[in-house]
């Protein structure tokens, strides 16, 4: 649900700097766009998914402090569940699979850099010399 919530309102804020006519409710599962950049839709969908994936990067930092990859990849596998039940067909366009891995990547890198320099004193590293 946190993704989601995020993922609306990044998109209700990229609307409104872009200046679209109508607030489009299938935002995190419209696929169909044709990729373009004069297209301010296509730009919308496209911006709020990175920077959706960004942001919950950095709050599942927050939330597990560490196996952010973990959550990442739950996260896009239960969206590309949802994905394909609300718009009724499964994916096959090659720029939203491109735009969703990207933006895979930036989730867990941004998660673990986040980890990594904020909570770097709470990980349990193994002890060698146990083994």
């Amino acid at each position: 649900m946190t993704f989601y919530a995020a993922y609306y309102i990044i998109g209700s804020i990229f609307f409104g700097v872009f200046r679209l006519e109508t607030y489009d409710v299938l935002i995190p599962f419209d696929f169909k766009t044709e990729p373009s950049c004069p297209n301010s839709k296509y730009m919308v969908n496209l911006i709020s998914m990175e920077m959706t994936y960004f942001v919950c990067g950095l709050l599942f930092a927050g939330v597990v402090e560490e196996c952010v990859w973990d959550y990442a990849i739950t996260v896009t596998l239960i969206h590309i569940a949802v994905t394909s039940i609300v718009m009724a067909e499964f994916p096959l366009v090659w720029h939203w699979w491109l735009a969703l891995g990207c933006a895979l990547t930036i989730m867990i890198c941004s998660g673990h850099l986040l980890v990594h320099f904020a909570f770097q004193d709470n990980l349990i590293y193994p002890l060698l010399d146990d083994f």
